[in-house]
């Protein structure tokens, strides 16, 4: 007899529908199974076999074959195990091929019978319901995951037996369900960091709150304990809460890497990802034997903050330049190549030589040559992609002694929805959301100066030497804080405010710095 059951598996961060069929003849005691399987799926059949053993039910000896459809399509992780498993009982006539109908089924089986909690349950249903399958039986574990997807029922499951039971109607399975406006109300509660605990530093946090604004990438550069990594950790704070739709892409991706928790079916809160110097390439970038995303993609809507700049391998940073541009990164294999996406806002933060305390020659041991060996671990072309580069100074005694309050998250996180809101205004034609993302040929029509602002930019052009990217970049930083400034046009001002955080680049890597 010929059965087919429906299944799932994850092309990078998309679900894919495959159908697993299943043929059980006379002949020759073999099990079979064929459909381009990476080795955990060709190891399906003796779990399979065992634990329909285990669970009471007799596999006859007969010939069966298991086929992976579409064929090219490489099939790969341990989700495949419960429908290879449903379509030989439907085959053998336990299960009824009519209860099958418009159903997705996932999770890898135990030797006893038990279903196992799988990876990428969220994108999976996600493609299912486009795909007009109504219902989705699925690791209990994974039931609140799957549920999230409004307009399908999502059935979650402990056992085979429970499966075949439910299939059968000898046992009923209340659909598992989630309530969306709760997750969103809990997270959008209050954080655990706020910018009111941050005294002093208004130049950096003038300048966070462009970089917020207009998604900038931004470097931080200060001497040890100014406050660096105490300002990087409240920028998710002062950005907006995440729409539904960011929430179901960042949710994807956690998903497919295994990090949802079993009660949790969405990301409800804006990612900070701080991944150690010691990272490797595949682990930032993404990759592995078995591709899963990268702390950059993780870092999807939120913030990739990478503390002690310098000491992270040029190689690793380099491998950055890409995405950062292209906000997508494509990892290519001999089986297929799997995208990603990187629309993270990038924080950097360091101390401006070894010792942390350049150029402040009455604490600064480092010598000239020391300083400057220290600092080109920062490529020329890396810096180019960093839209901000601004100080981080110590703070005065006297000023942590001073009961100043500080503005709160809330406050200066309505500014920046405001600016925000003036640029999907702006882009509603384009496909792009932020100032950040403004092509060469968008900068020519929303970034237009006026006669004056073109001779500043022009005599700065010259003055710093800026390459062709620098300039573009000036020019987003200026269209983001006259946004902030609600202005139509972008003035003097906004231009001479964006030049500054250009300027701090030439101090510290300029040339003329190492000819003194």
């Amino acid at each position: 007899m010929f059965s087919k059951v429906y299944s799932g598996t994850v092309l990078g961060i998309e679900g894919a529908v495959i159908s697993v069929e299943a043929d059980v003849s006379d002949g020759l005691p073999i099990f079979s199974m064929v459909g381009y399987l990476a080795g955990e799926v060709k190891e399906a059949k003796e779990r399979v076999r065992i634990a329909m053993k285990n669970a009471g039910y007799h596999m006859v000896p007969k010939r069966i074959t298991v086929n992976l459809s579409p064929a090219d399509v490489r099939k790969e992780g341990t989700a495949f195990d419960l429908p290879i498993a449903i379509s030989i009982l439907a085959a053998l006539g336990i299960v009824s091929d009519t209860s099958l109908d418009k159903t997705l089924i996932i999770g890898e089986l135990s030797l006893d019978g038990s279903v196992m909690r799988v990876n990428g349950v969220l994108p999976i249903v996600y493609s299912a319901r486009k795909n007009g399958i109504t219902r989705c039986i699925v690791p209990s574990v994974n039931a609140v995951e799957g549920a999230a997807i409004d307009g399908i029922d999502v059935i979650g499951v402990n056992h085979i037996s429970e499966v075949v039971d439910y299939l059968t109607n000898r046992k009923w399975i209340e659909p598992t369900y989630v309530d969306m406006t709760s997750i969103f109300e809990e997270t959008n509660g209050q954080d655990e960091y706020d910018f009111s605990e941050v005294v002093g530093q208004g130049v950096a946090k003038r300048a966070i709150e462009i970089a917020v604004s207009g998604l900038h990438n931004i470097l931080l550069i200060g001497p040890p304990g100014a406050g660096k990594t105490m300002l990087a950790k409240r920028i998710p704070t002062i950005m907006p809460e995440l729409s539904f739709e960011e929430s179901i892409e960042i949710s994807k991706i956690y998903s497919i890497s295994g990090l949802l928790n079993e009660d949790q079916s969405l990301i409800g809160r804006r990612p900070f990802r701080a991944p150690h110097h010691t990272i490797t390439d595949a682990a930032l970038v993404g990759g592995g034997k078995t591709v899963k995303p990268g702390e950059i993609s993780l870092a999807t809507g939120g913030v990739l903050f990478l503390d002690e700049l310098p000491e992270f391998r040029r190689g690793t940073l380099e491998l950055l330049r890409q995405p950062l541009e292209d906000r997508t990164v494509t990892i290519a294999r001999t089986h297929g190549s799997y995208t990603y996406p990187t629309n993270f806002m990038l924080v950097g933060a360091m101390n401006p030589c070894p010792c942390g305390y350049y150029p402040e020659r009455n604490l600064c041991n480092c010598t000239e040559h020391q300083v400057k060996k220290y600092l080109s671990k920062i490529s020329k072309p890396f810096l180019d992609r960093v839209d901000i580069i601004t100080e981080a100074n110590k703070v005065d005694h006297k000023m942590l002694q001073k009961k100043v309050k500080e503005e709160s998250s809330a406050i200066i996180r309505e500014r920046v929805r405001r600016a925000r809101k003036i640029q999907y205004k702006r882009y509603a034609e384009e496909k792009i959301y932020f100032n950040a993302q403004l092509t060469p040929k968008m900068i020519e029509k929303y970034c237009v100066l006026q006669e004056e602002e073109q001779k500043f930019l022009a005599l700065m052009f010259e003055k710093m030497n800026l390459s062709a990217r620098a300039y573009h970049r000036i020019l987003k930083v200026a269209r983001t804080i006259a946004d902030l400034d609600d202005a139509e046009c972008i003035g003097k001002k906004h231009l001479s405010e964006a030049v500054c955080y250009r300027s701090v680049d030439e101090k510290y890597w300029g040339d003329k710095e190492w000819n003194k």
